[in-house]
């Protein structure tokens, strides 16, 4: 049975760091793009960051540049979510999702994942 596993959020105050896990399970891995998507309370989900099946391609929502950094660990049928300098914004729940693909192409488009985890809290709060 096909099955994403988000970990790692928390509380934590402006300016610090997390770093969410999403691991998979009961699929072939290297086969899925994975996105980041983040919900907060009273607001429409939304793309955070995605990578291809390979890794070789990323992108990132604008909101995010320069302090989010996505990278997968095939070998460990997970992918991860380094967060910086994180803002009281950036609360919020926090899913990943899964793509199957062909090539090495990645979407950011919601519609285009088939799978998703159950979400984890993040919360950026002094």
């Amino acid at each position: 049975q096909l099955q994403l596993v988000e970990s790692g959020g928390g509380l934590v105050q402006p300016g610090g760091s997390l770093r969410l896990s999403c691991a998979a399970s009961g699929f072939t891995f290297d086969y899925y793009a994975i996105g980041w998507f983040r919900q907060a309370p009273g607001k429409e989900r939304e793309g955070v960051s995605c990578i291809s099946s390979s890794g070789g391609s990323t992108k990132y929502a604008d909101s995010v540049k320069g302090r989010f950094t996505i990278s997968r660990d095939n070998a460990k049928n997970t992918v991860y979510l380094q967060m910086n300098s994180l803002k009281p914004e950036d609360t919020a729940v926090y899913y990943c999702a899964a793509d199957y693909r062909g090539s090495d192409y990645v979407s950011p488009l919601e519609d285009e994942y088939d799978y998703w985890g159950q979400g984890t809290q993040v919360t950026v709060s002094s």
